[in-house]
């Protein structure tokens, strides 16, 4: 019995002595590196509060599952990684957690990345509670990414990734040979965004394989996630490869859509699409390929079209390229619920036969979908929506069955989709809405199709065998009880800055630099009243954060002299910068700019905001640079007059292009002799917005006459572009503007005196980015 005894305590004893952690603390490179190349399983190696600077990790090492290797910050969100840094993991199971990158960015191509170099792949590894804010690349048009998953069971939690500005997906999946497919990666849990609009293509936020991987099994699990103002381009996840999963996730207020672009068999479920009356393009789920089950998902205003439409089901291309669309065949979309979304299914997006003779027939999407079936679904509306649906080609492809429409008590009939009836809904919060229970006749007409026994919940874990109703919600019970808690995303030790609510108020005279000296110590977000009549500007003043200059007087304007060098500029544009004047009268000669970005690393985009104010004299109001984008310029009542060149956006190609949200309401423009609006963009491109100019209720006159090309307001590539109610007199240029009448291009209530036409093009050919 004592042998026994001695015998069960040894093994105990070893068995306590396997499973001790061996903490190893270091305070520098020098010393992590040491720690990393003698780590052994089970050990947990910890990095000294502090800033590490050009911190160039390559964490490598061998751990089990019972004991992997970690590196961690001593305190979570203590332990700053800046200047050119990164984290380039490989070996087997190894875990990160606790770390904050900020103030750098990766000298390479991945701030995170699941492989070292070309060969030493990362399997069952995890990066954990972790912050990525900001640490993008000096120049925008520079392309990387900033989480690189390779290898097999990889993993990205409870992570914060915030403000990628530069070119390229934020997160991406790469599936590069037989050791990198069917990789189970768990991507879940996370925070994502805000990311800004990029102005041209290849900004998803994340991008599950390529065009050549269209084949290959993924079996990603993209799950609950937020993703919060992710609207660097239209595609905020980019599916390419099959067996993914993307399931109750929650985007808010994205310009951008979940895109199941050329992956096939993928699961979408449960996810939830917030939207709202301030922008038309935030988006839903847009349908390529085959073989998807689209469930238990909830849109609220979603109001995109086309390409952003709350349900974008495309049509094909005929024997397509591996880069463009196949035609939709096999999906199935049921239980999911529309509330106040405008004109939510849109069937045959992309259908463009009336572009054949301006693009090749590798771009022509002549293929409507097939054998589908949409079922059990529910539009719910406030108020009339004219075109609940949208039937770009051909619908009959698509079997339609106990879908269930309330359009404000009004019967829609155009299309045999629907069976109309009241519905009664109950307000939950902002944004939800569900069935009241007394109403079961209605929402008990479920149809059974094939495998939709498999669905065995509704979009709050309800179960659909208890309990089976049309629609996302089957329990109103469930619905009543869940809310969106942020803080379930991300580290559960960050608490991302709130802005401020203490604007301030500053005076400035027109003593030599007082100005300049107010704008360097306002605050993000404060105003400058400048309290006498006359200012001198000698050197450009940096806008570097939001601010409002105006006359403290807002009856008598303030004048502005510039009196800077040749071909500088007034108000220096950095990245960040968000101005606004208002009551301001800007002098200068026709040597210098009023407005300019740096002329290099414009890592973040600038926005402008004038009202009240004159432009005078100047050779450019505002000229783009290379890399240079402004997310909003809007300009109202306002006169440009006397000016070499007014607005020139036009300084990127092959697709790119410099701003986003340009407006001209009641602005008067008069003597600006070239590039009065130059809006440029290069490209065929659907990836983005694709640019949006709005003039309204302005005068042109006596502009123009230095165009070569003839036209007073150049938009060529542009995709929404409205002139309305404006007038146009003594122009000499042979158009007013060129219109691509294929595209969202309008123009109404003009009134045009000796200034040539607006002439609309239907078709432009322009270059193929792909």
């Amino acid at each position: 019995m004592k042998n026994a005894i001695l015998f069960i305590s040894a093994v105990l004893l070893l068995f306590s002595c396997e499973k001790k952690i061996k903490s190893i603390y270091v305070k520098d490179m020098e010393e992590l590196e040491l720690a990393i190349e003698q780590a052994a399983p089970g050990d947990d190696i910890v990095l000294k509060n502090g800033v590490w600077q050009d911190a160039k990790i390559d964490f490598y090492g061998i751990g089990t599952k019972e004991r992997p290797i970690t590196l961690r910050a001593e305190t979570p969100g203590k332990v700053f990684i800046e200047g050119a840094s990164f984290l380039h993991l490989g070996g087997e199971y190894l875990n990160v957690k606790g770390l904050y990158f900020r103030n750098g960015y990766s000298p390479k191509n991945g701030i995170i990345r699941y492989m070292i170099g070309e060969d030493r792949t990362a399997n069952h590894c995890r990066v954990t509670s972790t912050v990525i804010d900001g640490f993008t690349k000096p120049n925008r048009l520079i392309n990387d990414r900033w989480i690189v998953f390779y290898g097999k069971h990889n993993q990205l939690d409870h992570c914060y990734i915030t403000g990628k500005s530069n070119d390229g997906e934020t997160l991406r999946v790469f599936f590069t040979g037989n050791e990198h497919i069917n990789t189970y990666h768990q991507i879940v849990d996370n925070y994502f965004g805000p990311r800004p609009r990029k102005g041209g293509p290849r900004a998803e936020t994340i991008r599950v394989g390529d065009s050549k991987t269209r084949v290959s099994p993924g079996f990603v699990n993209v799950s609950n996630n937020y993703f919060e103002a992710c609207n660097g381009e239209v595609e905020i996840i980019s599916d390419k490869t099959n067996f993914n999963s993307f399931k109750n996730n929650i985007f808010y207020k994205c310009e951008g859509s979940l895109v199941l672009r050329h992956g096939s068999y993928a699961s979408v479920d449960g996810n939830i699409f917030i939207g709202g009356d301030e922008s038309d393009f935030y988006g839903g789920i847009r349908v390529v390929n085959t073989g998807h089950w689209i469930t238990n998902n909830y849109f609220y205003k979603i109001n995109g079209s086309n390409f952003r439409a709350p349900l974008a089901i495309m049509n094909g291309i005929p024997m397509t390229p591996l880069n463009r669309y196949l035609q939709v065949s096999d999906v199935v979309v049921t239980y999911n619920t529309w509330v106040d979304c405008k004109s939510p299914w849109q069937i045959g997006v992309g259908q463009n036969i009336k572009s054949a003779d301006v693009l090749p027939i590798s771009e022509i999407r002549s293929a409507p979908p097939i054998r589908s079936i949409v079922a059990n679904n529910i539009i719910y509306n406030t108020k009339k929506d004219e075109s609940p649906v949208i039937n770009h080609s051909k619908i009959d492809g698509i079997r339609f069955k106990n879908n269930l429409i309330e359009n404000n008590n009004i019967k829609y009939t155009t299309y045999d989709v629907f069976q109309n009836g009241t519905l009664k809904m109950k307000k939950i919060n902002d944004w939800l809405y569900a069935p009241e229970d007394d109403q079961n006749p209605i929402l008990n007409e479920v149809y059974e199709g094939y495998d939709f026994n498999k669905i065995q919940n509704d979009i709050f874990g309800s179960s659909r065998t208890d309990k089976n109703t049309i629609g996302a919600i089957s329990s109103l019970f469930l619905a009543e009880k869940f809310k969106i808690d942020k803080k379930k995303y991300g580290p559960d030790w960050f608490l991302p800055k709130e802005t401020a609510n203490n604007q301030k108020v500053f005076l400035a005279s027109s003593s030599e630099n007082e100005l300049a000296d107010k704008i360097l110590q306002a605050a993000d977000g404060d105003i400058i009243e400048l309290t006498d009549s006359l200012y001198t500007i000698g050197e450009s003043l940096k806008i570097d954060k939001k601010i409002v200059i105006r006359a403290k007087d807002s009856i008598n304007k303030v004048k502005l002299v510039f009196t800077g060098t040749d071909d500088s500029s007034a108000f220096e544009m950095s990245p960040r910068g968000n101005i606004k004047l208002e009551n301001l009268i800007l002098i200068s000669s026709k040597d210098k700019f009023a407005f300019a970005p740096l002329k290099e690393k414009m890592f973040s985009n600038y926005s402008l905001f004038m009202e009240g104010c004159t432009i005078n004299g100047f050779n450019y109001v505002l000229k783009a640079t290379k890399g240079s984008f402004a997310d909003s310029i809007h300009i109202k009542n306002t006169i440009i007059k006397n000016c070499k060149n007014g607005i020139e956006l036009a300084a990127d190609l092959k697709g790119d292009y410099n701003a986003e949200m340009v407006t001209f309401d009641h602005c008067e423009f008069e003597n600006v002799t070239g590039n009065v609006i130059n809006f440029f963009r290069d490209g065929y491109d659907e990836s983005t917005i694709g640019g949006c100019l709005n003039v309204y209720n302005s005068t042109f006159t006596r502009c123009g006459k230095a165009d070569s090309n003839g036209i007073l307001i150049q938009t060529r590539g542009i995709v929404n572009v409205t002139l309305n109610n404006n007038t146009f007199k003594n122009n000499p240029t042979k158009l007013v503007a060129l219109l691509w009448g294929e595209k969202n291009n309008h123009q109404r209530n003009n009134t045009i005196i000796n200034s040539g036409i607006i002439k609309i093009e239907d078709q432009q050919k322009l270059n193929i980015l792909y």
